[in-house]
């Protein structure tokens, strides 16, 4: 397995866990771009939204709950959550994951 998300998913590789359920897990972004940036990602490896499938919708649901329950737990209530799907987009990690940004005002578009 050469995906760095699924070494962290799976243990072999340690984080700064912040949540974690039995579809999804949380961790702290190497290289913040806010206060607070989280990366919530599946357990099971999808590579992109473009390679989820009908069988994952409860995954992807359960991504969104998880920002819910994100923010609950760090009591904070303006956040962002965002994905970036291909190179072109700015994914870097070929593994679905969604950026959980929050401590900043956050301006769209960018600039």
């Amino acid at each position: 397995m050469d995906c760095i998300f699924c070494k962290i998913a799976c243990g072999e590789v340690k984080s700064r866990i912040v949540y974690e359920d039995d579809k999804t897990l949380a961790f702290e972004d190497l290289n913040p771009q806010a206060p607070t940036h989280i990366l919530i990602i599946p357990k099971n490896h999808i590579e992109s939204i473009l390679e989820a499938k009908d069988s994952d919708l409860q995954t992807i649901g359960a991504i969104n709950i998880a920002a819910r329950n994100i923010a609950k737990k760090l009591n904070i209530s303006d956040f962002r959550i965002v994905s970036n799907c291909g190179k072109k987009a700015g994914q870097s990690v070929f593994h679905l994951h969604y950026h959980f940004l929050a401590g900043r005002r956050f301006l769209w578009p960018p600039g």
